[in-house]
């Protein structure tokens, strides 16, 4: 049987938040509490946290949550997947019907705070796939972050808000194009590090 990619425009995001502290627990815990996903569907299991919906909301949801843990002044990392088009993925579809409103956007937009964050895109089934991605690394010049190149990613510099908003704009015009995307990232707030 040939595995084909699915209609469905869910998209979804597992991630993993990795707190540099004695007090990561609390900070992952109300973190996950302290952001709204009432608009998209959530497992947090030992591993990892999974949300998944609507791209606006995935990436409002997700993008808080690591706000809201950075803020602490911790040194604080998180890495994920990003995913859309995904063969069979239709569970959660309730959640396509919810309005467009990022509903944290307000909140996270108050919060002013510089990371570092590598992401590299994956458009699946296709032969021009490099072009894709260099007309994403391209754009990401005109969002308001610093772009460097790194061996198998891309480095923005910059606001939380700003990368998040480069890779979400990424993501989406790739998508547009490419019926399965995946793009993965890390991306380091508080680092004691000095950027190499």
């Amino acid at each position: 049987m040939t595995e084909v990619c699915g209609t469905s425009r869910i998209a979804g995001c597992q991630f993993t938040l990795f707190p540099m502290s004695d007090q990561f627990v609390d900070i992952i815990l109300s973190s996950l509490e302290e952001v709204d996903s009432s608009k998209v569907w959530k497992d947090t299991d030992d591993v990892t946290t999974c949300v998944r919906g609507k791209m606006v909301h995935v990436f409002d949801v997700v993008k808080a949550i690591y706000l809201h843990a950075a803020k602490t002044g911790e040194h604080v990392a998180m890495s994920g997947t990003f995913s859309i088009g995904c063969p069979g993925d239709n569970e959660a579809d309730v959640y396509m019907d919810e309005t467009d409103q990022a509903i944290n956007k307000e909140k996270s937009d108050t919060i002013s705070q510089p990371a570092g964050c590598k992401f590299s895109l994956y458009p699946m089934g296709r032969e021009d796939y490099m072009d894709k991605i260099y007309e994403q690394i391209d754009l990401s010049k005109a969002r308001g972050v610093e772009v460097s190149a790194s061996h198998y990613a891309t480095r923005l510099d910059g606001e939380v808000n700003d990368i998040f908003n480069a890779l979400e704009e990424s993501f989406v015009k790739v998508q547009e194009k490419v019926s399965h995307v995946t793009m993965t990232f890390t991306i380091s707030a508080n680092s004691p590090s000095t950027k190499k």
